[in-house]
This record gives C-alpha cells, structure tokens and sequence, in this order.
C-alpha cells in the first residue's frame, strides 16, 4: 500500500498521488508493480525499495545522485505465527528513509510504531524540506523503542524467574531461551545502528556539519544509542547467568529426587527381605514356634527400617 500526504493550512492531508513537497509512506500489504510505478514515477531506483522491505537488510546508506537511501533497523513484537523467527519474542526490521529533492519517502516491510508515531504526529511539526530534522526525529524515536522493549523485556525476564523458582519444568526455560533471542536480535542491530549514525555524523551524509544545534542534536541521540546497546548487553550477559544457574538447580533438584526414591527403595526394600527370609520352606528358623513370632519379626523389620532411615537423614539423603 502507498499513500501520499501534504502540509496544507498546517494540517495534514492525504492526496491521490505524488506531488512535490509531500511524504510519501510505503507500507505492506506490497505489489511490486506499484513500487515499479512508483519508482519510475518519482525517478528513485528501484533497488532503493526494494532494499528497504528486505527483512535482512543491515543498517547501512547510500546516495545515487540526488537521491539518498538510509536503512535502519527498528524493534517490532513478534508475530509468533507469521514471522521468520517463531521463537524470540521481539525482532527487528529494517525502515527505508529514502530523501529526495521533492519527495520523502517512508517505507518497511511490516508496521511498526516507529512509522506510525511518524505520520500520525511528526509530520504535523515538520517541514518536507527539512530533510536533516526527519532523519533525526526517526532516529530518536527508534532508539525509544528500543529502550522501551528492552524494559519490558526485563521485567518479563523478573517474572519467569519467580515462576522458575517453584518450578522444575523446561517451559520457563524455554521462555528465558525466546528473551535472548530478542536480546540477540537487539545487540546485534543497536551496534550496527550505532555505527551507522557516527558515519552520517562524520562523513555529513545529511549535510548538518555546520549547524551546531543539529549535530548536538544527532550526538545525545547516538548518546541514547549507547546506552541502550549497554542495557541490551548487560541484559544479555544477565540472562546468560540465569539460565545457567537456573539449569544447574533444575540439574541439583533432580539428583536430590533421585536420592530420596533411592533412599525410600533402600528402606522400603528391607522389610521385604527379612519377610522373604521367614518365608523359606526350613524348619527351626527363629521364633518358628513362638506364638508371638510374627509380631517380632514385624518389630524387627520395623527397627531396621528406622536405622536405616536415620542413618539416611544424618547423611542429608532426605
């Protein structure tokens, strides 16, 4: 789907088609033919879309000449059912931000609330032409996406280990396992974001150089970046620890179940052997002609039980 906005009366209003100074949001349900059209209709190649839905794009730009293609991952919740990873419970996809003389254009491969917070409020304070503060404003917002899960994230983390401590079953686990994933995927493109924001900053990708204020602006949101690289990795080295630990107990509790059926086997086993003793076909075996003679081998097979079972608790098998 394509569809086409214009700054008029400074409100925001959806046009038919293209038009110089508008924005132009390209989102799925995709019919390349449309992106051929749209290619050849705005003059920006076409690889340029096509680079942007690609869901294993990295974080990277480039610029044929007066067009300029940005591609950054951003963080979206997982759909369990319909994604490329069943498993993690967020991941990442790229945003094209493809600039032009006459046209901005927004694109990726699945909705995000990046694109969303975009066109529905940034717009409304933005001017076609300031191509530099469009760029910004997407950066920033994506590093508070980014921010945002990994909180939640967190706190699912603190969750499944309290549930993790009454229990001995993998599904916990398993949820701690679909964390680092997400964690994995977060790591992996907050650093190749980072990166990517310090090479337009150097190499004045966005021609923002000599404006102080923007480029301060674009250091506190690589400044962000960071730290939100820091939370995912100290997430990461966290989580690493827990389900180590957590499989180490889950290990210990099992043993200690074993030790105690053991034990209860060991005990349960002796008064069976001693009934199987005074069981054989033999004459003149103890208290054969005792009228008492049951009841002392049941106290017997009882005493030897209960040895058995304190010697069992001095060496902490129960």
């Amino acid at each position: 789907m394509i569809k086409y906005y214009k700054k008029s009366n400074n409100t925001i209003v959806e046009i038919e088609k293209p038009e110089k100074d508008c924005w132009i949001n390209v989102y799925p349900p995709f019919d390349h033919k449309r992106l051929a059209t749209l290619s050849d209709a705005i003059d920006i190649p076409i690889d340029y879309l096509l680079d942007s839905i690609d869901i294993n794009e990295r974080s990277r730009f480039e610029q044929d000449d007066n067009v300029k293609l940005i591609v950054i991952n951003t963080p979206i919740e997982n759909d369990m059912e319909n994604s490329i990873d069943n498993d993690a419970f967020y991941i990442t996809i790229p945003i094209g931000i493809i600039l032009t003389q006459d046209y901005n254009i927004i694109i990726s491969s699945a909705q995000n609330k990046v694109i969303d917070w975009f066109f529905s409020i940034a717009i409304k304070h933005l001017s076609p032409s300031e191509k530099g503060m469009i760029v910004m404003k997407i950066f920033e917002k994506n590093v508070f996406y980014f921010i945002q899960y990994l909180d939640e994230m967190n706190k699912r983390r603190y969750l499944i280990e309290k549930e993790l401590m009454h229990s001995s079953r993998n599904t916990e686990l398993a949820k701690l396992l679909n964390i680092q994933k997400s964690l994995v995927y977060f790591v992996t493109d907050l650093r190749a974001n980072e990166l990517l924001m310090m090479k337009i900053q150097r190499t004045n990708f966005l021609g923002i150089k000599t404006d102080e204020e923007m480029n301060d602006y674009l250091s506190d949101i690589i400044i962000d970046s960071s730290q939100a690289l820091e939370m995912a990795t100290v997430y990461t080295n966290i989580l690493n620890g827990t389900m180590d630990a957590f499989g180490s107990i889950i290990s210990n509790n099992l043993n200690s179940v074993m030790k105690r059926l053991t034990s209860i086997t060991i005990i349960l086993m002796v008064p069976t052997l001693i009934a199987s003793f005074f069981g054989m076909n033999f004459t003149n075996l103890p208290f054969e002609h005792s009228n008492n003679g049951f009841v002392m081998v049941m106290f017997l097979a009882i005493c030897v039980s209960v040895i058995l079972y304190l010697v069992f608790r001095k060496i902490r098998w129960f």
